[in-house]
């Protein structure tokens, strides 16, 4: 008896292993998250100086793994020596997404959690989370450079090179999914000619990553997000049937592309807005004639767009907040308003101070940024526009029309010795496309 009680308690000394510390759960997290760093279901939430945040309810089989011996037996060091996890992550959210890249190199589970998703939807939910602008233009070779601006502390920040086969590409399209994916699809390439191909760039990881190719091959086509699916539409192919109908949409959460009803006719299209549930599409035909459609998501039907929101149209347009804008001069100084009421773009919002018809200070993007339109010209500088007042005039509020940032040794845009340079000796390059991430 005394035996069998001794060889037990051997046993039980010899089977003792050093447990890890305990840490977040993963079952609330939608990504697959390092092991020795998870996030917690039904978490209680702290967060110093906040009623939410990251006081979880602890799961003590956060660490077992039935399939590595090594996992069940490593002791993980902690995020921040003598801070337990979830308040080093209450510390670590905290800072500056321009110190991100830092973060990421500092060690492997500061990696992970950067690159999961709990730690930037912590962000968002808590208000921290900050949008970036970032902008592709083309140089007279034809090659694609892209940099990323920080509206907080105005500066432009370097990016990872665009894959080669994007390099030189032309007629691709570009658009913004889950709010930190910024996808590059389709396009024409001077050796492979039209492309089906499909790249994603993630603000989280810093990194390029493939997606699943387009149904088609197509380039200088249409193309728009709708609740978080991204629609493509029209364009050429190289081949007998050059001007293409068909429509496709890519569901990131299937991670699936799938046929849409075809267009009506064949169609290039070169302007495209979403706009009450529907997205619009003006473009040339198969005889270079000038056309527009609409297409219903819900109805998966496409039908003639006409009136006065069509032949007042013109491009970069937006649609923000329930309303229509689109840029009514050259350099992105005047915007125009379309009126469902009575059909017409009839409102207008001016800066009063208008640059000229260079093709430098020409305005090539409008994007929403932080509930505001942001303008971007060829020569990288900014404007803010505030439209949430629209009966306010900006002569008597100059606040509403707000200059932020430019290429070069930026103080106001009148200023901007970049852009007298690039004025002198011609476009140095442009604004191939622009849009705005989020992390």
């Amino acid at each position: 008896m005394d035996q069998s009680i001794s060889q037990q308690s051997s046993n039980a000394l010899r089977g003792f292993r050093v447990q890890a510390p305990l840490v977040v759960d993963s079952v609330s997290c939608y990504c697959k998250v390092d092991s020795g760093l998870k996030t917690v279901a039904e978490a209680r939430k702290f967060v110093p100086g906040s009623k939410l945040c990251i006081q979880p309810d602890i799961n003590p089989n956060a660490h077992k793994s039935k399939n590595s011996r090594r996992e069940r037996t490593r002791v993980q060091p902690p995020l921040l020596p003598g801070l337990p996890d979830d308040l080093a992550i209450a510390c670590l959210i905290r800072v500056p997404r321009a110190e991100h890249r830092k973060l990421r190199v500092v060690c492997k589970r500061w990696y992970r959690l950067l690159a999961g998703n709990f730690f930037y939807s912590l962000r968002k939910s808590l208000g921290m989370a900050e949008e970036w602008v970032y902008v592709f233009k083309r140089d007279r070779d034809g090659k694609i450079s892209w940099n990323a601006f920080d509206p907080i502390h105005q500066l432009w920040q370097p990016l990872p090179p665009v894959p080669r086969e994007y390099s030189e590409a032309v007629g691709f399209g570009c658009a913004v999914l889950s709010g930190c994916h910024l996808y590059l699809f389709g396009g024409k390439d001077r050796q492979r000619g039209s492309m089906r191909r499909v790249i994603f760039y993630s603000a989280r990881t810093n990194k390029w990553h493939r997606a699943p190719d387009m149904l088609r091959k197509r380039h200088f086509f249409g193309s728009c997000v709708i609740n978080n699916c991204l629609y493509v539409a029209g364009g050429e192919c190289e081949g007998i049937h050059r001007t293409l109908r068909s429509a496709e949409v890519y569901d990131p959460n299937k991670n699936r592309w799938s046929f849409v009803q075809d267009m009506s006719t064949a169609m290039v299209p070169f302007i495209g807005v979403v706009y009450d549930g529907k997205w619009f599409v003006k473009g040339l035909g198969s005889h270079r004639e000038v056309m527009s459609e609409a297409y219903d998501p819900e109805s998966n039907s496409w039908s003639p767009a006409s009136g006065g929101m069509i032949s007042g149209w013109r491009n970069p347009s937006i649609s923000l907040n329930g309303q229509l804008y689109a840029l009514d001069c050259r350099d992105g100084c005047k915007l125009r308003v379309y009126d469902g009421a009575t059909d017409s773009w009839n409102k207008f919002i001016d800066s009063k101070l208008h640059l000229g018809n260079s093709r430098v200070l020409e305005a090539a993007g409008l994007v929403p940024l932080n509930g505001k339109l942001c303008i971007i010209r060829n020569n990288m500088s900014i404007s803010l526009v505030d439209v949430s007042s629209p009966d306010k005039q900006v002569e008597s509020n100059p606040q509403l029309w707000e200059n932020i940032g430019g290429r070069g040794h930026f103080r106001t845009l009148f200023t901007n010795i970049w852009s007298s340079i690039a004025g002198r000796s011609g476009l140095r390059s442009h604004i191939v496309h622009c849009q705005v991430l989020q992390a």
